[in-house]
């Protein structure tokens, strides 16, 4: 039987923290939340590896580092409104409830969203609200958002998601690159033009709502 809670430890303390991940906030959140519930019964006993979990349908729950670095990236502050975006089963927005002030959590797959409600609920979360929705036309009836957070990787970033953030707000994502490695992103609103930041390389899968659209042949 796993000791789910020796595994969160080993978590925090073999990837978290060697790979530049500081932020207090941040592994507290992740050493107290139950990972292994955000993911199927077949592969609980992985929840905690390095990894890219699958989900199905196409989804799958972010390696633990990636997560982490890029929410540090974000520099989410206790009275931040984020929009969580393909938040799955919601492991991303329960981390995110420990770090803002109110977060939306934005899925476009209903079983997702119904259970991403169920363990959030379950666990207390109680500054998030799950909505359902086409992930890449963001959340527009809340904007503007203070952060935007995409969970997972994609090929079309950030389309007019920049559009919802407020002066000086910032969207982090992992841009999608040549033979799967990307690079974790950091883009920021001033002025009212996009600045954008690469800060590391992720092998992060991508969401299918954000992946290269075909280029026609003639």
């Amino acid at each position: 039987m796993t000791d789910f809670a020796d595994a969160r430890r080993n978590m925090v303390e073999c990837q978290l923290r060697p790979n530049k991940v500081t932020d207090p906030r941040i592994v507290a959140a992740m050493s107290e939340l139950p990972r292994e519930r955000f993911v199927p019964p077949a592969h609980q006993c992985a929840a905690y590896s390095d990894e890219d979990l699958p989900l199905g349908r196409g989804r799958s729950l972010m390696e633990p580092m990636v997560l982490a670095r890029l929410l540090q990236l974000a520099e989410i502050q206790e009275g931040d409104v984020v929009l969580d975006i393909g938040c799955n089963t919601g492991y991303s927005a329960a981390v995110l409830a420990r770090l803002a002030g109110t977060v939306v959590a934005l899925e476009s797959d209903s079983a997702f969203a119904a259970s991403a409600t169920e363990l959030l609920t379950e666990l207390g979360c109680d500054n998030v609200v799950v909505v359902e929705g086409p992930l890449a036309s963001g959340y527009p009836s809340q904007a503007p958002f203070d952060v935007i957070f995409i969970d997972g990787a994609g090929a079309d970033l950030p389309g007019t998601l920049c559009e919802q953030l407020k002066e000086g707000g910032r969207l982090v994502a992992v841009q999608a690159g040549a033979e799967g490695i990307g690079q974790a992103t950091l883009w920021m609103r001033t002025a009212g033009c996009e600045g954008r930041r690469a800060a590391f390389d992720a092998a992060t899968p991508q969401l299918p709502e954000f992946a290269a659209k075909e280029a026609f042949v003639f």
